[in-house]
């Protein structure tokens, strides 16, 4: 559980950094644009694979409720827009251009979901912090929009063709074996 906690931790203060400007610009001065990128993404790999890992290790050690079967359907549901929004986030498309933030708004139905479905510590813990991200990073996106800081750009429906496809294959891919391999678990069954 702590290792989880860590990676939580180690993702949310290098998420923290770009919103901290005179601390982000005091890092591209002293190591470069390229350097500070590259350091962004290395320690969010870390973070990343500390909280697979931690999760994981915890799996099994508080099982706060048992959700009924139906919530895994309703989970499998709701991911299937959590990864249109996903790839919508990757395109500039009418998706984007009324969602503003189509990765938050992934990142939020996933984390839901997720909950919905699963009842151990570790998944409050995981899921619950994500959805709190998500909705934090969403509600500053609004402020630096009205402020001005922000321009969401003008979308094309190819760039939604795109999410659409990508994300109907990814969730075909998900269901029919990937999260399987990659988490241990069937979404359906």
């Amino acid at each position: 559980m702590i290792m989880l906690c860590v990676g939580l931790a180690l993702f949310l203060a290098i998420h923290l950094v770009p919103q901290n400007v005179p601390l982000k610009e005091g890092f591209v001065s002293r190591i470069g644009v390229t350097g500070y990128r590259m350091m962004h993404g290395v320690v969010a790999l870390v973070a990343i694979v500390l909280i697979y890992v931690g999760y994981f290790a915890s799996k099994g050690t508080l099982i706060l409720w048992y959700p009924p079967i139906w919530t895994r359907h309703l989970a499998a549901t709701l991911m299937l827009f959590a990864v249109v929004f996903l790839f919508a986030a990757m395109f500039k498309g009418k998706i984007k251009q009324k969602l503003t933030s189509p990765l938050s708004i992934a990142i939020k139905t996933w984390a839901f979901a997720h909950l919905l479905a699963n009842g151990e510590l570790s998944d409050v813990i995981l899921f619950g912090f994500f959805l709190l991200y998500a909705v934090s990073y969403r509600i500053s996106l609004k402020r630096r929009i009205r402020a001005g800081l922000v321009v969401v750009p003008e979308g094309s429906m190819m760039g939604d063709l795109y999410a659409v496809g990508l994300g109907l294959a990814f969730y075909c891919a998900m269901i029919f074996g990937l999260h399987q391999w990659a988490f241990g678990v069937s979404p359906l069954f």
